[in-house]
């Protein structure tokens, strides 16, 4: 990797991302860039109504997500600095598209291509997947209120539209390393051989670089 390092972590909703993403944060000494889902004030009414707070939901994690990789080109990438971030701004489209009524999505791709045109890319990608029950479970334990009414039938498209997509993702971007993790079979938060394994993973793909980026 001739590139600053910049780290994406993806998968579905609960299945460890931020987790991951500050240990590797702390492991590597790379800046967190942390997605903000808690502050969208649209979110617990979105599972409550798909439907009706689609829109909403989208544009203001949309605009949001914008801002922070906006932020993060002008003070991190730019001056050499690695970053390692708990989402990957293409899932906006993923999430829409399965969320948002055809007219809206249309309107809104137009804005979420004309915002992301210029924005830096991950040049590594850690995808998390697991089993619809080791999603639940995830999202039972850390017990955020906005989350205790999302239908399972919901989370197992998701996860589904995760796969799809990460297929998609690996075809598109041939020169784009992905680390595929089973959160089954894995637990990177108790064990830490887990975590030991997936670092390992990634000091292979960095090639070196993450002594440049401690500078």
């Amino acid at each position: 990797m001739a590139e600053v390092p910049f780290i994406a972590i993806e998968g579905p909703i609960g299945i460890g991302k931020t987790s991951l993403a500050k240990k590797l944060s702390v492991h590597f000494d790379f800046h967190l860039l942390k997605e903000i889902v808690e502050e969208n004030p649209f979110l617990g009414k979105f599972y409550d109504d798909i439907d009706e707070w689609s829109f909403q939901t989208e544009m203001f994690f949309l605009c949001n997500r914008f801002k922070q990789l906006e932020d993060i080109e002008k003070k991190y990438l730019n001056k050499y600095k690695a970053v390692v971030a708990d989402y990957h701004i293409s899932k906006n489209t993923l999430f829409a598209k399965r969320t948002l009524q055809e007219d809206k999505f249309e309107k809104y791709e137009q804005i979420y291509h004309i915002l992301t045109k210029d924005m830096p890319v991950p040049n590594m990608m850690i995808y998390l997947h697991a089993s619809l029950d080791t999603i639940l479970k995830r999202i039972r334990m850390r017990g955020r209120d906005i989350e205790q009414n999302i239908k399972s039938s919901y989370l197992a498209q998701l996860a589904q539209d995760y796969e799809d997509y990460m297929n998609e993702f690996e075809v598109l971007h041939p020169d784009i390393p992905v680390i595929r993790i089973n959160g089954d079979e894995t637990d990177f938060v108790k064990q830490q051989g887990d975590l030991n394994k997936i670092v390992e993973q990634v000091e292979f793909h960095l090639n070196g670089n993450a002594e440049v980026a401690k500078r």
